[in-house]
């Protein structure tokens, strides 16, 4: 299977005919823009055009047509689109004694689907916009929570500046009300397809449940978002939502010297309770992220670089309230540097990225990381990721906590990852 894979990856370096970039529709149906429209490079990753759209709470139109009326502006058709992922994963790690061939990753693992979801999305009123992702029988999310994330922002227009009130619920950390960088702070937001060279993937900001209301003001020069959430997922079944957590966001964006570029810092704080059915664990929910994006041209390509630092506080030995992101006793930070640059225009996209990060424990801790990728796209809808992810340092080690003893019923989880996946939307 290794053949194989490196065998289309020299196929895709040499073709050259592909149209452009990867997105979901369902927006494109609405403006009547072609995906790469707001996307730099290749979907999710937005440019310009792309986070004003978000900015105004999906609202924008373009040639679909309106149903309108006195208080009523809505697209006459309902705009939807449906996002695949089908993907070969293998380790190299070696599994118990008796595990099946491709009962792990170990073996070489095909996942069809990985991921199935229904996206709904747009102009609900003038003002108003609705986003919502709905998983697909086979491919809920723990809980057995149909819905996987949805938000329906209120925005308005004062002066020359944006306003807006977000209320939200998602699997995918505080800053999926409102989010523009493309530097996984909200996990599907991501520039690569691997999950854990993002810095906040580290400590888990990105993938914690979170239900909460986002206050937003945005000009072109950048935005400030303060949220009040809870680490609960109401479509999961939660019991109880108390508003009680913090995240406060501030980003400038500036175009400085034909860079577009998003600079940020994000700070989560505040006490709150996690909930499984009736039971509420208190938990801390401390963390801070900086963050910087650039997107420009080198050679008539497109080329955007990354880097992003994330830290949770630790968790005092005997301490009654456990921080969310860190339960263990020394900080846990990481930071990533990473690059994407467009080799043939809307067609072929190679990237790469380095991690150091530190697990907070006090031995066997560092867990740091390089990742090579190629982005093909056969068309703006659909596109064909090749992802090789090696991990090191002492947590990686034998007896760390990225890898098993045998006592823990297998040998090896591996230390690096390669996929192969089929993404395609419509």
């Amino acid at each position: 299977m290794k053949k194989i894979v490196l065998s289309l990856a020299s196929v895709l370096a040499a073709t050259a005919f592909a149209p452009e970039a990867s997105a979901i529709p369902a927006f494109a149906r609405q403006t009547g823009m072609a995906c790469n429209a707001c996307h730099q490079q290749h979907f999710p990753v937005l440019n310009s055009f792309g986070m004003a759209f978000k900015a105004s709470g999906y609202t924008m139109m373009g040639s679909q047509g309106k149903i309108e009326a006195e208080h009523m502006s809505i697209p006459d058709t309902l705009n939807m689109s449906m996002l695949i992922k089908a993907r070969y994963q293998d380790t190299n790690g070696t599994d118990a004694v008796g595990t099946l061939s491709g009962q792990t990753t170990n073996g070489g693992q095909w996942q069809i689907p990985d991921e199935f979801a229904l996206f709904a999305g747009g102009r609900v009123a003038e003002n108003i916009g609705v986003f919502t992702e709905i998983n697909v029988a086979g491919t809920q999310t723990a809980g057995g929570a149909v819905v996987a994330g949805f938000k329906l922002p209120f925005s308005f227009d004062v002066g020359g500046a944006q306003l807006g009130v977000i209320p939200f619920t998602a699997g995918a950390g505080p800053a999926f009300g409102f989010e523009l960088s493309s530097q996984s702070l909200t996990s599907a937001i991501r520039w690569s397809e691997d999950r854990v060279i993002q810095s906040a993937n580290q400590i888990g900001l990105n993938t914690v449940n979170a239900t909460g209301l986002a206050l937003v003001a945005r000009n072109d020069m950048g935005y400030i978002n303060f949220t009040r959430w809870s680490p609960n997922f109401t479509a999961s079944g939660a019991s109880s939502i108390q508003l009680r957590s913090n995240w406060l966001r501030i980003a400038a964006t500036p175009t400085v010297a034909d860079w577009n570029m998003h600079i940020g810092l994000g700070v989560a704080s505040g006490t709150n309770y996690t909930a499984t059915g009736t039971v509420f664990t208190q938990v801390d929910t401390k963390a801070t992220v900086l963050d910087f994006q650039g997107q420009t041209q080198l050679g008539g390509k497109d080329f955007s670089l990354y880097a992003n630092y994330a830290r949770a506080p630790g968790t005092a030995a005997g301490a009654l309230v456990a921080n969310l992101f860190n339960a263990n006793v020394n900080a846990q930070t990481a930071w990533v540097i990473g690059a994407d640059y467009s080799v043939i225009p809307n067609t072929l996209h190679i990237g790469g990225a380095i991690k150091r990060g530190d697990n907070g424990l006090v031995t066997l801790n560092k867990d740091n990381a390089i990742m090579v990728q190629g982005i093909y796209d056969l068309a703006q809808n659909v596109a064909l990721h090749l992802v090789h992810t090696k991990h090191n340092g002492s947590s990686w080690d034998l007896g760390g906590v990225n890898r098993p003893t045998v006592s823990s019923g297998a040998l090896s989880g591996g230390d690096s990852l390669t996929t192969f996946m089929l993404e395609a939307a419509w």
